[in-house]
């Protein structure tokens, strides 16, 4: 079993967390595995789609519906959480914040040249445990190194 991370809510009471949905999108290519990052609008930092509850969807598609938006990824969710991380949200009405993100694995079946935030955002394809260097956050990094759906 692995071992999840503790939680950080940088401060924040309970009250004032929000919850949002994360895609690890992935593939397998002559036996390895590879996971798909996007780049965040504003800093161009390496992450995960991710996002809002969406009203009538479960967690899982709503990842999965992020990850059409956000990367063009088209593909399906088995729905079960990977796992949890926390991050601060930058916000220009509220300042920062704090979210915890549950992610969910979509294996993606076909990526899109046109989705809605094309041009926004960069995308790569890269390996586990490179992708675990380039995103920010430990616990996000934990589990996009852990991850292998072949088990």
């Amino acid at each position: 079993m692995i071992k999840q991370l503790p939680i950080s809510l940088q401060g924040a009471r309970k009250s004032e967390l929000r919850t949002q949905f994360a895609a690890l999108c992935y593939r397998v290519r002559k036996g390895d595995v590879q996971v798909l990052l996007i780049t965040s609008r504003g800093s161009q930092r390496w992450i995960v789609p991710k996002g809002w509850p969406m009203d009538a969807m479960t967690p899982a598609d709503s990842a999965a519906q992020e990850a059409w938006e956000e990367a063009g990824v088209r593909g399906a969710s088995d729905g079960r959480c990977l796992g949890v991380f926390s991050y601060s949200k930058e916000t220009v009405a509220s300042g920062d914040l704090p979210c915890l993100v549950m992610v969910f694995a979509v294996r993606v079946e076909r990526l899109s040249k046109e989705y809605p935030e094309a041009g926004q955002r960069k995308r790569k394809w890269m390996s586990r445990k490179k992708a675990a260097k380039r995103v920010d956050e430990p616990e996000l990094a934990r589990i996009l190194q852990d991850f292998d759906p072949r088990d």
